[in-house]
């Protein structure tokens, strides 16, 4: 079986190739395909057409696809989390260090000079971007992920003192973050006791404008601010203020607004903190590979809406369902079954919110009387899709 990938933006061509010879990419079958691979598309105004089963983000941020409308329409939607995250870390060291030293500054008042002085001219004028060390400084990082996890790290590495805060850090995570690394129980006491914050934590209505009015009055004077996750963590309004009182030292971004263009105290980068060569070719081989072990399995890794769920294939035929999450559906499920005479050789069913995943491998032979099993789920109004997949 042939399936139809549609690709946006431009997607890594290595990458791409983890998908393998049963997919066809970009070709006659992209105007209904069974999955997109996007990276920054924005897809809230699309229609989505009937055939489509997936959409993979490369990349780890999903604010550009209606996520609770794919939902709805039994689309499963993955992330590539980790993916870029050596490529944000980088930024980010970067980010402080530019800030310590304010080298933007300083290239930007040597380019200045004129004449055949220039030597002494720098000579004279460079104590005002002689900045300090990171060294002994202390950072707080706010979503201890895999791009915080490895800020907190490095940065300790650096001489800095180190406060976490992550209410919902992963088991991987936190196997993965150094013991020398302050984990805080609230927000509070970053704000109040770092000289550098960075935040790397999704868009929610409760993470937007976690940078506001009372958290800014919160912080110590010369505050320095780096924010490469989403613009709306931050009430610009309350950010100006807090810059011209002289809380905010500076404001690192690349989420770029025309608010924040040429003000002192702002510096904002074009939106790559996650754009390097191999973070690309990262974030294009594992979407690649979600979309492949999706279509070919049935098995779900990385979705940012429905679970997690792995089972080996090795009936003759699996069902796929995808269902809203009420009482007794596994039983209706089953009986479902039975009363056509079909053994179920293994069945596993795991829940999101609204909506729960099942994988229901048969042992049976019989297509017809797959069929007929299929059609009855088909006719259920608490299912929202069904997929038949042939065991090897």
């Amino acid at each position: 079986m042939v399936f139809s990938v549609k690709t946006f933006n431009n997607i890594n061509q290595i990458g791409l190739k983890e998908l393998g010879n049963q997919f066809q990419i970009d070709g006659d079958l992209a105007e209904n395909p069974d999955a997109y691979i996007i990276r920054s598309q924005n897809l809230h105004d699309v229609d989505f057409p009937s055939q489509l089963k997936a959409i993979a983000r490369a990349g780890a941020g999903t604010n550009n696809i209606p996520v609770d409308k794919a939902s709805e329409q039994g689309i499963v939607v993955f992330n590539t989390p980790g993916a870029n995250a050596n490529a944000v870390k980088e930024a980010v060291i970067a980010s402080i260090l530019l800030s310590a030293r304010d080298y933007i500054a300083a290239n930007t008042w040597t380019n200045t000079l004129t004449g055949d002085d220039v030597p002494k001219q720098v000579e004279a004028g460079k104590k005002q971007f002689a900045g300090t060390e990171i060294r002994g400084k202390k950072l707080g990082v706010i979503g201890l992920g895999a791009i915080g996890s490895r800020i907190a790290n490095d940065a300790r590495r650096l001489g800095m003192t180190v406060f976490g805060y992550d209410p919902y850090v992963s088991i991987d995570a936190a196997w993965n973050i150094s013991h020398h690394v302050r984990r805080v129980k609230e927000l509070k006491e970053i704000f109040e006791t770092c000289d550098y914050i960075t935040v790397h934590v999704p868009l929610t209505p409760d993470t937007k404008h976690t940078f506001n009015a009372e958290t800014f009055a919160l912080m110590q004077k010369g505050t320095t601010i780096i924010n490469f996750a989403r613009a709306e963590l931050v009430d610009n309004a309350a950010l100006f203020d807090a810059i011209e009182t002289g809380v905010v030292k500076r404001y690192i971004t690349d989420f770029g607004t025309e608010e924040l263009l040429n003000k002192e105290g702002i510096t904002v980068f074009p939106h790559v903190g996650g754009s390097t060569e191999e973070a690309e070719l990262n974030c294009a081989i594992m979407a690649g590979q979600e979309i492949r072990q999706f279509m070919e399995t049935g098995e779900i890794t990385n979705s940012v809406n429905f679970p997690n769920i792995h089972q080996p294939l090795s009936a003759p035929y699996r069902i796929t369902l995808i269902n809203k999450n009420v009482p007794n559906i596994v039983a209706r499920i089953s009986t479902a079954v039975s009363d056509l005479n079909i053994n179920i050789d293994n069945i596993i069913n795991r829940s999101k919110g609204d909506y729960a995943y099942t994988l229901l491998d048969l042992d049976e032979s019989d297509k017809a009387k797959v069929d007929e099993l299929v059609a009855k789920f088909e006719e259920n109004d608490n299912i929202v899709r069904v997929r038949l997949i042939k065991g090897n």
